[in-house]
């Protein structure tokens, strides 16, 4: 099967600005994650995928076909939705859609006719007729959906596609994404910064930071974790007791790192060990444990280690198995 895209040493520059560095990679169809932080490369990605950005150096291929030599060819198996505003005032919803569809080679028919479907199935049948300046954030978001997919594309690149967004209008569409990551004729990249997201809609993932890729590959084993890690907390008189606990740890054969709070921590243990070893040791040295589990990783946890924001200290026990929804930056 042909993958979904190649690519090869891929570098671009922005004048002096180094956007993507060296890059290369290649990935399957289906719903893929693109992650990092503002700046990291996300947007100048996609926007190579498209063709709308001619790449300094290195090979891109869609479905196959090199971006410089065929870019024009590909757009109509590509629907893109941008992150800035790309509704056109004075337009209606009706308009707008069938014009994204014209201008992806539809007869105005087809394109009328599969706008009214679009929008009734978006949930915009009845602000259809209302201009665009009058569309609320959310609305804007999904009538700039219904243009990506006017001409039944077989890849959506989204650029941030909930940016913006109140909680009622995240949730509609992630839904609304949910719905099209399932569909087999379908593949999207999903370019956010709320790696929660990634996490509801995506089973690929690739992060980026500074231009690099800094992994890639099935979301299920990039937060697969480290085998035999679990997370403690502990009550103790001083910190002295606390110390000793640690050190008693280590001696056992432990990789231990002190947590942000005192009494935590994330311990690596031996192959062999046995989960009744942690109280022996925690009696031992006259402490009290009140939580201990395996560690559970979220998309946030590992990206905040890959690039290097969370080096040893784990984040708190106390709700780490729950999927995080925020943002990258702390």
């Amino acid at each position: 099967m042909t993958p979904l895209f190649e690519i090869e040493s891929l570098t671009h520059r922005y004048g002096s600005v180094l956007a993507l560095d060296d890059l290369s990679l290649s990935a399957e169809s289906g719903a893929i994650g693109l992650v990092g932080q503002n700046g990291a490369g996300k947007s100048t990605l996609i926007k190579i995928l498209l063709g709308l950005v001619r790449h300094t150096a290195g090979t891109v291929r869609v479905y196959g076909s090199d971006v410089t030599r065929n870019g024009v060819g590909l757009r109509g198996r590509i629907g893109y939705m941008p992150e800035r505003e790309g509704v056109v005032p004075g337009l209606n919803g009706i308009e707008y859609v069938a014009l994204s569809g014209e201008l992806n080679g539809m007869p105005r028919k087809q394109s009328l006719r599969r706008a009214h479907e679009l929008l009734s199935q978006l949930g915009l049948e009845e602000a259809r007729y209302r201009r665009l300046e009058n569309y609320s954030a959310g609305m804007q978001q999904r009538i700039k959906l219904a243009a990506t997919l006017v001409h039944d594309p077989d890849l959506l690149l989204l650029d941030e596609p909930t940016s913006g967004l109140d909680p009622d209008g995240r949730a509609a569409m992630l839904a609304l994404l949910q719905s099209l990551a399932k569909r087999s004729d379908k593949s999207l990249v999903f370019s956010t910064h709320l790696l929660g997201d990634i996490e509801r809609v995506c089973r690929q993932a690739i992060i980026l930071e500074n231009g690099t890729v800094v992994a890639s590959g099935a979301l299920d084993s990039l937060l697969a974790g480290q085998p035999h890690a679990f997370l403690l907390q502990w009550k103790s008189d001083n910190d002295a007791i606390s110390g000793e606990f640690l050190a008693a740890l280590q001696r056992s054969g432990a990789e231990v790192a002190s947590g942000d709070e005192l009494g935590q921590a994330r311990a690596v243990v031996p192959e062999q060990w046995a989960t009744q070893q942690f109280f022996q040791l925690a009696r031992e040295c006259g402490v009290t444990l009140t939580d201990l589990e395996p560690e559970e990783m979220d998309l946030r946890t590992v990206y905040r280690r890959l690039v290097g924001m969370e080096t040893a200290a784990p984040l708190p026990v106390i709700g780490l198995a729950k999927r995080d929804e925020s943002g990258v930056a702390p």
